[in-house]
């Protein structure tokens, strides 16, 4: 299993009543398929994991691996508060066919850093997938420290770090971790080609929904270490990050994927679908404008 490059963080399609729209979601498999994606996240944050009930969980996961078809690596969102539930959801997710586990740091309880050892830890040892470890401060209210990945690294079956922390000083730190058997993988959209400049494999991204083919030209080169490439290429996709950037994601991400025919932008209480008309012809004008480049 190779994690590298340009890996999507799937949206989640629902259908107006509220259930899931697998004939949508099917296209959005395809459409980064035929992009390029390296890798496909599954019912992460993006994917409006939280709002899943079991059943549709697994529905969802199962459908994915199914239509992958092992094209490319199939990377559950498993990551819970607990513990205990962590490791039973990773286990389920193993079941299903995934590929690797993303497992985010536990949200809301604000553990300490020795506590999120312990949690990552427990995982790899029971869960049964390999574990790509995901820092998001912004949405957890805690933060793995760079110490505490180095102290998780040598763990077998944790193979990478999703980091969403920007910043010249935490890339720098998070990238001299990175080695053949532990990927440091950007989790920001804004800041991914810093880092993938930096050493970082690739980019976990959830603006790749709606433009796969321009986000994985734009990884490819960054990867190699083209800079100067990687800036024209980067420059191209500024005013779509920036549009993006108008409400909490999922929100304007699902908007651009209803501009583009799949799905029609629903999402769950709490999240409200994208109403301003500034920001909904700021995305759909952005959208046009990377047209030519979406399958370069």
């Amino acid at each position: 299993m190779k994690l590298q490059g340009s890996i999507c963080a799937l949206a989640t399609p629902f259908e107006k009543a509220g259930a899931l729209d697998l004939d949508a979601f099917g296209r959005l498999i395809d459409w980064q398929l035929e992009g390029g994606t390296q890798a496909l996240v599954v019912a992460g944050s993006t994917g409006e994991a939280h709002f899943l009930e079991h059943d549709e969980y697994s529905r969802l996961l199962g459908f994915a691996v199914e239509r992958v078809a092992g094209r490319v690596p199939v990377i559950a969102g498993t990551g819970e508060a607990g513990t205990a539930k962590t490791v039973r959801l990773t286990r389920h997710a193993a079941s299903l066919g995934a590929d690797a586990a993303l497992v985010v740091a536990p949200y809301y309880v604000r553990p300490t850093q020795h506590g999120m050892i312990r949690h990552f830890l427990e995982v790899a040892e029971q869960g049964g997938l390999p574990v790509i470890v995901y820092n998001v401060p912004s949405r957890t209210a805690c933060d793995l420290l760079p110490a505490s990945v180095e102290a998780l690294r040598d763990h077998p079956r944790i193979v990478g770090i999703k980091e969403a922390v920007a910043g010249s000083e935490r890339i720098k730190a998070v990238a001299e971790l990175a080695r053949e058997d532990f990927v440091y993988l950007s989790g920001d959209d804004e800041s991914a080609a810093d880092a993938m400049l930096a050493g970082a494999s690739g980019t976990i991204s959830v603006m790749a929904n709606a433009v796969p083919g321009a986000f994985r030209a734009m990884c490819e080169v960054a990867v190699h270490g083209d800079r100067d490439e990687t800036r024209v290429r980067d420059a191209a996709l500024e005013p779509l990050r920036r549009a993006l950037a108008c409400a909490p994601n999922p929100i304007p991400v699902k908007a651009a994927l209803a501009m583009l025919g799949i799905g029609d932008g629903s999402l769950r209480l709490p999240l409200e679908a994208l109403q301003e008309d500034s920001a909904r012809q700021a995305i759909r004008d952005t959208l046009t404008r990377l047209a030519p480049v979406r399958g370069a």
